[in-house]
């Protein structure tokens, strides 16, 4: 049996997507569009809830904070996969990759708290219309939103100071598109069940979490949405969460995907496809 290499690793080399040379610039090219939408649309966004009065209601209030999120998202993620394309690989120190795990977390568990907070504004406004104003008020809403960055910084300082007390040694090359957690553990030479189980407690405490209040809050819309005699008032109470709906079923589903599985073995291309849903595909208004 050949004996293991435990050279330490300071630093990392991301590859993803490089084995394939003639798919370099149009993935390039796909993944710099996205990005460009992604930063011009939630940015457009924002500004246009900003300047118009009409839209300083609660709703609009919460899609604004995660149009935010989702360009620092985006912006944390796609800039080196840009690079990592363009120089056929690129390397990381372990600081860079500790600081963009930690900024990926962040934002994501943001994502999926304000995703929460907005499926629980739908269900008070379609369902208990009377009292919504005096529920969702405005120191209402920035506590809520507050919480979801406080819950989220919390989360991502403790996966980040736990990822990183592991030792890397050996094979430095990430074949993945960013330094995300299940890659990472793959490179360590040292008992990594703490940080798994940190895996598992974020995957099984705080998705399923956001995904209940999500659930329970949209089937209590769905018996109010029902419950409307006119088809018009029906289709426009529905159109109205069906984007929601679209995003929360793609980012949590890509989500669940990376997190409640094994992650032993190599990362494959599947792995990386499905990153590349919930990093580049996902953020886009």
């Amino acid at each position: 049996m050949a004996e293991r290499n435990y050279t330490v690793v300071t630093e990392f080399f991301l590859t993803a997507f490089t084995e394939r040379v003639q798919w370099r610039v149009p993935l390039f090219l796909v993944f710099l569009s996205f990005y460009l939408a992604t930063t011009l649309g939630n940015t457009g966004m924002i500004l246009l809830i900003r300047g118009d009065r009409r839209l300083h209601t609660p709703m609009y209030f919460f899609l604004s904070h995660l149009s935010l999120v989702d360009v620092c998202y985006a912006s944390t993620i796609i800039p080196q996969m840009l690079a990592v394309l363009w120089e056929n690989g690129t390397t990381v120190s372990q600081a860079r990759c500790a600081a963009q795990f930690f900024l990926f977390t962040f934002f994501a568990s943001v994502d999926c708290y304000l995703l929460a907070i907005m499926a629980y504004d739908r269900y008070t406004a379609v369902c208990q219309p009377l009292l919504y104003v005096t529920i969702m008020t405005e120191k209402a809403c920035w506590g809520l939103v507050t919480g979801a960055y406080v819950a989220g910084f919390f989360s991502a300082f403790v996966r980040t100071v736990t990822a990183f007390t592991l030792s890397f040694c050996g094979n430095n090359e990430i074949n993945f598109i960013f330094c995300d957690l299940p890659p990472l553990l793959k490179l360590s030479c040292g008992d990594s069940y703490a940080q798994e189980v940190v895996i598992i407690v974020f995957a099984v405490f705080v998705m399923p979490v956001c995904i209940l209040v999500i659930l329970v809050s949209y089937l209590f819309i769905i018996v109010a949405i029902l419950h409307i005699r006119s088809a018009g008032g029906r289709a426009k109470t529905f159109s109205t969460c069906a984007s929601h709906l679209t995003a929360v079923a793609l980012f949590f589903g890509t989500l669940i995907f990376m997190y409640l599985r094994d992650n032993t073995g190599q990362s494959s291309e599947g792995d990386r496809v499905v990153s590349v849903l919930y990093t580049v595909v996902t953020p886009i208004p």
